[in-house]
């Protein structure tokens, strides 16, 4: 997704002003201090592993779909698709109907079933019916590279957001901004766990559709009239937009398929690529499936389903009007001139809507949105090597609790330090591409593996680790050679060019593959004879029953 203009249109394109700067940053201070304060309460209560991971499974229904959606409704969905739709129109709303196509996918495949069969981590799900340490070891892998990914995003985002506020232009400050979001998502996760964390997303989830809602109807009134208004002022807007002018579209492509794919063979690929990595990534992402632990029962889980349903689905459907709003009353011009391209739309939209105090409202909330995320993310992948790797792997299921929690939080700062890295390097990158690359890596690596251990019985431990691998291995090597990491103005190398592979999005190679590799390998290879743990896999996953009681062997 090109995110930043050529040098030549950023000159001459209008100064993207970002309000006041210093009351920016005090409602930004006002906002950390709160959450910190919330995640500091619920730390005291943090004792056990299971609180550290699931919040000790006492949440309600409607909390945890309050939850639920702060954990999906990440920087992606707000600064990310914002932003797509105000460049390319009908061709960035994609990532809004993917999202949410994505979301429903999973709960009718995956959420329940695995909700019913696991404990802390998705590897208790794939190890349940299978030998639990290469298992484990491989879930673990997949597990950190889509947690590192999707971290990645958000840590791109967060400087995007905090660059146009604080009006930051140079790389170097912008670089530091990265460096501090993640070393705040490394304090909220150490001092609060997955009960901290649940309560900013809850916040956080309030927050953010309100200020969408807000928005929406500020984007009529400024505008003085209904969708029709809305659309002709986004064309009219575009017509005059040297954006458009220097590619070479006309203005009314905006409301139209192709401004951004459908151009070329190559293009119209790519987005079916993307569309599959977006559909089924969703099931196969280990932080949204771990909120389903959160709560004490199957029924509460459902409940938690519906409200996030409802939650979720009209963002995205609001996403549209903040969208085209952007294209509307900020122009390409002005957005593509900010700090951090593309993710400035959101922003920008609030400084046109309601000034500088708006702005920094709504910019507060989606600060938090990223820092809610990036502790869930971390949660996650701390969770998984201290689970899978440490306590069952190389301990041999005898660490105690208190040595799990340590594994994690050393883990939590590692991820972090690695995360700030990658998220400088990103930060040309729109959020919501970034995040795509996430669900690549998870439809590949975990979700063939997660629906074979479900509803296939000759499936083994030889199937899911090629599977997985396969999936992770393919998946990473493909981004390395893509136009994401190298080759054009906006990569993470713009001076280097190793794109040997021409899609930005590696789903329609990788995820059929890893599906194939996994229904080879078994048919090919002996079965794991554990037959009594397959019924008991597909009693507990249809039921319940038993969910407490966790399997070893």
């Amino acid at each position: 997704m090109n995110n930043t203009a050529p040098l030549y249109l950023a000159q001459e394109a209008p100064e993207a002003t970002a309000g006041n700067p210093i009351l920016n940053i005090a409602v930004f201070i006002v906002f950390l201090v709160v959450t910190m304060a919330v995640v500091l309460r619920a730390g005291k209560s943090t004792k056990e592993a299971s609180d550290f991971y699931t919040g000790g499974g006492s949440f309600s229904g409607r909390q945890n779909g309050l939850a639920i959606s702060g954990d999906y409704l990440s920087a992606a969905s707000f600064l990310g698709i914002v932003g797509a739709v105000a460049l390319t129109g009908y061709d960035g709303f994609l990532y809004s109907v993917g999202f949410f196509v994505a979301w429903l996918v999973a709960l009718m495949l995956v959420a329940e079933p695995l909700r019913n069969v696991g404990r802390f981590t998705m590897a208790d799900v794939l190890s349940f019916r299978l030998r639990q340490k290469p298992v484990r070891v491989a879930a673990a892998i997949a597990t950190l590279f889509v947690s590192l990914f999707y971290l990645v995003a958000q840590m791109a985002g967060a400087g995007s957001l905090v660059s146009v506020l604080l009006d930051i232009h140079d790389f170097f400050w912008q670089a530091v901004v990265v460096g501090v979001v993640g070393v705040l998502m490394i304090v909220y996760v150490l001092v609060g766990g997955m009960k901290g964390t649940t309560y900013v997303q809850m916040i956080k989830a309030v927050l953010l559709v309100t200020g969408v809602v807000i928005m929406c109807l500020l984007v009529f009134v400024h505008l003085k009239g209904g969708f029709n208004a809305l659309f002709d002022t986004a064309v009219d807007m575009h017509a005059t937009s040297d954006y458009i002018q220097t590619k070479g579209y006309e203005a009314t492509q905006i409301m139209e398929p192709g401004l951004k794919y459908g151009k070329n063979l190559t293009t119209k690929i790519d987005f079916i690529s993307l569309g599959i990595a977006l559909v089924l990534g969703v099931g196969g992402l280990p932080h949204v499936l771990m909120r389903f632990y959160t709560v004490p029962t199957a029924t509460e889980a459902r409940r938690s389903v519906t409200w996030a349903i409802v939650i979720i689905g009209s963002f995205y459907l609001m996403t549209l009007i903040l969208g085209f709003g952007a294209a509307a009353l900020v122009g390409p011009d002005r957005i593509l001139a900010a700090p951090g391209g593309a993710n400035a739309a959101a922003p920008l939209l609030a400084l046109e809507l309601g000034g500088s105090v708006f702005m920094a409202v709504i910019s507060a909330v989606a600060f938090a949105t990223v820092l809610a995320v990036v502790a869930g993310l971390a949660i996650t992948a701390s969770a998984s090597i201290a689970h899978d790797v440490y306590h069952s792997v190389i301990r041999n299921g005898e660490s105690t609790e208190a040595e799990q929690v340590r594994v994690s939080q050393i883990t939590v700062v590692i991820l972090g330090i690695v995360a700030i890295i990658l998220g400088i390097l990103a930060m040309t990158q729109n959020v919501a591409f970034l995040v795509s690359l996430a669900f690549a890596i998870a439809a590949s690596a975990n979700l063939p593996t997660i629906l074979y251990s479900l509803y296939w019985r000759r499936f083994n431990t030889a199937g899911a680790v090629a599977s997985m691998y396969t999936g992770v291995i393919s998946c990473l090597v493909l981004i390395f050679f893509s136009p994401a990491v190298s080759g054009t103005e906006t990569s993470m190398f713009p001076n280097a060019d190793w794109a040997l592979f021409p899609l930005s999005s590696p789903g329609i190679v990788s995820i059929p593959l890893a599906f194939l590799v996994g229904w080879i390998v078994p048919l090919v290879t002996k079965p794991d004879n554990l037959e009594e743990l397959s019924a008991e896999m597909e009693v507990r996953s249809l039921t319940g029953v038993g969910v407490e009681a966790p399997v070893d062997h």
